[in-house]
């Protein structure tokens, strides 16, 4: 086997050979970017699910679409080390520029830039050192208050209303959302209300972890008014085994049926762990089709390479406390668990778990489907809890 042929691609945000069971999704967007270009009104898309599933190829795939409908637009990732304001303010002047540039009437694009101007000067006031290198006048009283839930929505207005005049659109991506503070995602969604209200031709597109339709909620109650909040998770076997079987035929290759099913089975058709397995199989193979003999003699050299890329760098994140927390989670089997179970689980009470419970919140490894209950963030991590710390023990 040609390994310089392997068509598979494990990587973070890597776009797998085939995307295969996401066509509800892509359909969703196509829908939502035809729609405000036309000035209707159409829900933004706020994509969740847990790691590994996909949102972020989903959001570089619809940044192709909307490119393709001749949108401008912006792609983010957010974290905890910059703010909303931080990380879109050079966009948007990129932007505002390109729009500046396009010949026709009207100076709504100047205006645009001016407005930029006055929403970094007053945020700059209270982040520090933000300098974007804008050679105009600000445009006074116009998102410069230093209310951020004021000030994007203007900011959004001014942008959009550009776009507008010089006929096209822009669509915002925002990766990781969920890194967001209350302040941040509120002005978010109140700028998108804005946008809906006026029909004018700005939309966004954000992926994040499954407690965001919680976030949003929680911030605005309107949100779910706004925003469609698809869950993207493992593939159906079917769309599983097209991901793996198209990309190996297309160069002239195979994997046997059996084989197939042995690699879904392990990776319960989660898509990073699809690439995974794929791109080792590939790789440990002698000869087409690649067999059933051939996943089982791979298993722990994937298992190995999940562990140390996937797994390790969010365990390595964990408190002593923390990882307790997850083992005894682990411990419980499949989930989701009960917080009184894991209480149970780890001799202690209920309401000793709260803070370390609200750190891996915060840390993006648990979240709450239901009241009362806890499920991992990132899949398959009870299997990997149970590797690494075989014998357990409370130290809570």
């Amino acid at each position: 086997m040609d390994k310089i042929k392997n068509p598979f691609s494990p990587g973070a945000g890597s776009p797998p050979p085939e995307l295969a069971g996401r066509d509800i999704v892509l359909e969703q967007a196509r829908v939502l970017l035809g729609r405000a270009k036309a000035k209707r009104s159409e829900k933004s898309l706020l994509l969740t699910g847990l790691r590994g599933v996909g949102k972020t190829v989903l959001l570089n795939a619809i940044e192709h679409i909307a490119k393709d409908q001749d949108y401008r637009t912006i792609l983010v990732e957010a974290h905890e080390g910059k703010s909303l304001a931080v990380l879109l303010a050079p966009h948007l002047r990129r932007l505002l520029f390109d729009l500046d540039r396009i010949a026709g009437a009207g100076d709504k694009a100047r205006r645009g830039i001016a407005v930029l101007k006055s929403f970094v000067g007053a945020i700059k006031l209270k982040i520090g050192d933000l300098d974007i290198g804008l050679d105009i006048e600000p445009e006074a009283g116009s998102a410069d208050s230093g209310d951020l839930e004021v000030d994007l929505p203007s900011l959004f207005m001014a942008v959009a209303e550009a776009a507008e005049e010089r006929g096209t659109a822009v669509a915002i991506f925002i990766d990781e959302i969920q890194y967001f503070n209350m302040t941040e995602l509120s002005a978010l969604i109140m700028a998108m209300h804005k946008m809906q209200q006026r029909q004018l031709p700005l939309v966004l597109i954000g992926a994040g972890l499954s407690i965001l339709p919680g976030l949003a909620g929680e911030s605005k109650s309107y949100a779910e008014r706004l925003f469609n909040f698809p869950d993207i998770g493992p593939l159906f076997q079917a769309d599983a085994l097209k991901a793996l079987q198209d990309p190996v035929q297309e160069v002239g290759e195979s994997f046997s049926d059996d084989a197939l099913k042995e690699i879904f089975r392990l990776t319960k058709g989660y898509p990073y762990f699809l690439q995974e397995w794929g791109y080792q199989a590939w790789n440990q193979a002698v000869t087409s089709p690649i067999t059933l003999q051939v996943i089982q003699e791979t298993s722990d050299l994937v298992a190995k390479r999940l562990d140390d890329n996937f797994f390790r760098v969010r365990f390595d994140r964990l408190t002593p406390k923390e990882k307790t927390f997850l083992r005894a989670m682990a411990e419980l089997g499949e989930g989701p668990y009960r917080t009184g179970d894991i209480a149970e689980k780890l001799n202690t009470k209920i309401n000793i778990l709260g803070p370390v419970r609200a750190n891996l919140i915060k840390k993006g490894m648990v979240y709450s489907p239901s009241y009362g209950d806890m499920a991992f963030s990132v899949p398959l991590f009870n299997e990997f809890m149970r590797r690494v710390i075989p014998n357990f023990e409370s130290c809570l």
